[in-house]
C-alpha cells in the first residue's frame, strides 16, 4: 500500500518504548549483543537471545540490531570514515533513500539512534513506495548547503529504480539544487549497493553493508543533524551519558 503520510514523525509507541526509563536497558542490550557479535555468534540468534533476556518489543529489537556492532566492525568503520575537514575537493556519492529518510525523520521529530559505531540511524521502514512529504525539500536544501559549504566538487545520488516515485524524486532534487555551485547528478539504478561499494569516491550512507564494503565513507546524516537540526530526537544507544536531545 502506498505511503500517504505527510510527515515521518515518531511511531505511536516510540515515546514509551524509547523513553528515559528504557535507556539503561537498551544500552545494556546493545553491549551484550555487541559482545556476542565480537565472539562470532550469529546475528539472528544473538538478537533473539538478548531480546528475550531483556523482554524487548519488536521495535526495540529492531533498534538493537541496528545499533550493535562487533569490536572489529567498529574499528574498521572508524578507520575508513572520512572527516568533514577532508571533503574539500571531493566527489561524494550518496545512498539516496538511506540518507534522505533519516534527515526527513529528524526534521519531523522521528526517533534517531546513535549506534555503537557512531553512525546515526532511524527506524523508518523503507517499502516499495516513496511519497514526498513536507520536509523533503528542506532536507534536500540542508544537504545542498552542506556540500557547498564543504567545498565538494560533485555530488552523485543513487536512487533505487524499483521504488515508486523515484523518477519524481529525482526531478525534485535536481530542481531544488538548480543553480548551485556544486554540480549534482541523480541516477536511478537497480544495483545501488553494488555501485556504492565499488565507487572510488567518498560514500555517504548509514547502511552497515555499504560502509563495510566501500573504500571510504561519510557519516552524512549525523553531520547534518549535528550541524543543522539541534532539536532532533536522538537517543544514544551505546554510551552511559544521557544524550537524548529535547524535542
Amino acid at each position: 500500500m502506498p505511503d500517504t503520510r505527510t510527515r515521518r514523525g515518531p511511531h505511536p509507541k516510540d515515546r514509551e518504548l524509547f523513553s528515559a526509563r528504557w535507556h539503561p536497558v537498551l544500552r545494556a542490550a546493545v553491549e551484550e549483543l555487541s559482545w556476542l557479535l565480537t565472539k562470532g555468534y550469529s546475528n539472528k540468534a544473538s538478537v533473539k537471545l538478548v531480546g528475550d533476556r531483556y523482554k524487548l518489543r519488536e521495535r526495540q529489537r529492531k533498534a538493537l540490531q541496528r545499533c550493535a556492532a562487533s569490536d572489529q566492525a567498529c574499528l574498521d568503520r572508524r578507520a575508513k570514515k572520512t572527516p568533514l575537514s577532508q571533503l574539500d575537493g571531493s566527489t561524494v556519492v550518496v545512498d539516496g533513500y538511506n540518507v534522505l529518510l533519516t534527515i526527513e525523520a529528524a526534521l519531523c521529530g522521528g526517533l534517531l539512534l546513535l549506534a555503537r559505531d557512531g553512525v546515526l540511524r532511524d527506524l523508518t521502514a523503507m517499502s516499495a513506495h516513496y511519497r514526498r512529504i513536507e520536509a523533503t525539500v528542506k532536507a534536500v536544501k540542508l544537504l545542498a548547503d552542506f556540500f557547498t559549504d564543504r567545498g565538494c566538487v560533485q555530488v552523485i545520488w543513487y536512487l533505487d529504480r524499483p521504488i515508486s516515485n523515484s523518477g519524481r524524486l529525482k526531478r525534485l532534487i535536481l530542481e531544488t539544487v538548480s543553480g548551485r555551485v556544486t554540480p549534482w547528478r541523480v541516477d536511478l539504478t537497480d544495483r545501488t549497493d553494488t555501485l556504492l561499494i565499488k565507487s572510488p569516491h567518498v560514500v555517504a550512507s548509514a547502511d552497515s553493508v555499504v560502509i563495510d564494503g566501500c573504500h571510504r565513507w561519510l557519516n552524512l546524516a549525523r553531520a547534518i543533524v549535528d550541524l543543522a537540526i539541534p532539536d532532533a530526537w536522538v537517543v544514544d544507544m551505546e554510551t552511559q551519558a544521557e544524550s537524548q536531545r529535547p524535542m
